[in-house]
C-alpha cells in the first residue's frame, strides 16, 4: 500500500486558540488543521494519497456531485484514553459500509486498508485536537468524517470515472446539550425517509436531506427527533432521522427493526446487539409496528426505548407524539438504557476491556 504524503499546514491554529475550542467542543463547528485525501480515476485507480492542510475545495460547476448527488460518507470517533493514546471503534465496519454505499451510488470502492490508514495518518498529525475527557461522564471526542464524491466534469448520468475521498475531523462534545435526557419523537406519517429498492441502507446525503422537512415538522411540534415508519404500509418502525431505534421489554428482550434496504446498518446498533447477551438481554431483530409499541408502553411490556448512533451514542427516548395519539415512555432515562450506554462508552474510552478487534489505535 503506497504511503501517504504529508504536507503540513504552515499556519496551524495557535495552541491557545485550539485549547479554548477543546474546553467546550461543539459538534461539527470547528475543524482540525489537516485533512486526508485520495484521488480516483478509472485509468489510475486510487492514487495520490496525502494529508494536506484543511481548506476549501475547488469544484467545476459541472461536477456530477452537484447535479446527481453521487456522494457517500461515514462517521466515527477518535477517543483519547487515560494513558494519552488515541483509539477508534470498529473502523472496519465503517469501511465495509462505505463500500456498500459507494456501490449503490455507482462510486468506486475504497479498500479497508486505505480507509483505516487515512484515519490513522490524519489523527497522528492532528492528535493535539483530540479532547481529553475530564471525568467518566465527559463524552468529548474527535469526530471523523470520511466522505467520497464524484468531481467529474460531466452533465450526464452514469457511473463516475473520477472520484475524490477525503477525511476531515472535528472536536466534539455530547451530541445533545444538557446531559443525558429522554428525547421526544414526532411520528412522521406522511413524509418518508426511504422506500424499498432505494438508497435507505446507504449512507448518502440524499437520505438525510429527505428527512429534514420532517425534522422541521418535529421541531414545530416540540419534538427533538423524527421517527419514520415504512413507506409501503406506514406501520412498521424503521429509524429516526439519523439514528437507529431500540425497545426494551419487561422480559429482557432488546427489540429493533431488522436491517433491510431501507434501514441503515448502524455500527453502534450492531455493537449493542453484539453486547446485549453479556448484559442479560436477548436481542431480537424483527418487524415492529407502531401499534405494538403503543400497546406495549401502555400495558408495561415495553419498558424503555432509546436511539443509537455514532454521534449520539445511546440516547433515551421519553415518548412519541403523533397526530392522534401519544406514547409515553418515561421522563427519566431507563435502567437498561443507561447500563448499555455505560458499557458502550467504557469500551470506547478504554475503561473496560473491548471484544477482540473492536478498538483500533490511531495515535
Amino acid at each position: 500500500m503506497p504511503a501517504f504524503e504529508v504536507l503540513k499546514n504552515p499556519q496551524p491554529l495557535a495552541a491557545p486558540l485550539r485549547e479554548k475550542i477543546l474546553e467546550t467542543p461543539a459538534f461539527g463547528t470547528q475543524f482540525t488543521d489537516h485533512m486526508a485525501h485520495i484521488s480516483y480515476t478509472d485509468e489510475q485507480g486510487w492514487h495520490g494519497r496525502e494529508v494536506r492542510p484543511y481548506g476549501q475545495l475547488v469544484l467545476d460547476p459541472a461536477a456530477a456531485v452537484l447535479h446527481y448527488a453521487q456522494e457517500v460518507f461515514e462517521g466515527l470517533k477518535a477517543y483519547r484514553h487515560a494513558d494519552g493514546t488515541v483509539w477508534t471503534f470498529r473502523p472496519e465496519k465503517n469501511a465495509e459500509r462505505l463500500r456498500k454505499s459507494a456501490h449503490r451510488l455507482a462510486l468506486p470502492a475504497l479498500g479497508k486498508d486505505d480507509f483505516v490508514d487515512s484515519l490513522r495518518e490524519l489523527v497522528a498529525l492532528d492528535a493535539d485536537w483530540v479532547p481529553t475527557p475530564q471525568s467518566d461522564t465527559d463524552e468529548v471526542s474527535l469526530y471523523l468524517r470520511p466522505f467520497m464524491f464524484s468531481a467529474e466534469r460531466f452533465l450526464g448520468l452514469r457511473p463516475t470515472q473520477q472520484a475524490d475521498y477525503y477525511v476531515i475531523a472535528s472536536p466534539a462534545g455530547a451530541y445533545f446539550a444538557g446531559g443525558v435526557k429522554p428525547v421526544k419523537l414526532w411520528l412522521s406519517q406522511n413524509l418518508k425517509r426511504a422506500g424499498k429498492g432505494g438508497t435507505g441502507f446507504a449512507k448518502c446525503g440524499g437520505n438525510y436531506a429527505a428527512s429534514t422537512e420532517a425534522m422541521v415538522e418535529a421541531a414545530q411540534k416540540g419534538c427533538q427527533q423524527v421517527l419514520f415508519t415504512d413507506a409501503e404500509h406506514n406501520t412498521y418502525l424503521e429509524e429516526l432521522g439519523g439514528m437507529n431505534i431500540m425497545l426494551v421489554t419487561s422480559e429482557g428482550a432488546l427489540l429493533t427493526p431488522p436491517v433491510s434496504n431501507t434501514i441503515l446498518d448502524g455500527v453502534t446498533r450492531r455493537s449493542i446487539l453484539d453486547m446485549a447477551p453479556s448484559l442479560g438481554l436477548t436481542p431480537e431483530e424483527r418487524p415492529i409496528t407502531i401499534d405494538e409499541w403503543r400497546e406495549g408502553a401502555a400495558n408495561g411490556t415495553i419498558t424503555e426505548a432509546f436511539a443509537c448512533g455514532t454521534a449520539a451514542a445511546i440516547t433515551p427516548i421519553g415518548g412519541v407524539l403523533a397526530e392522534d395519539f401519544e406514547i409515553a415512555q418515561g421522563d427519566e432515562p431507563g435502567e437498561v438504557t443507561m447500563k448499555l450506554r455505560r458499557a458502550l462508552l467504557d469500551i470506547q474510552y478504554g475503561r473496560a476491556e473491548a471484544p477482540d478487534g473492536w478498538m483500533v489505535q490511531l495515535a
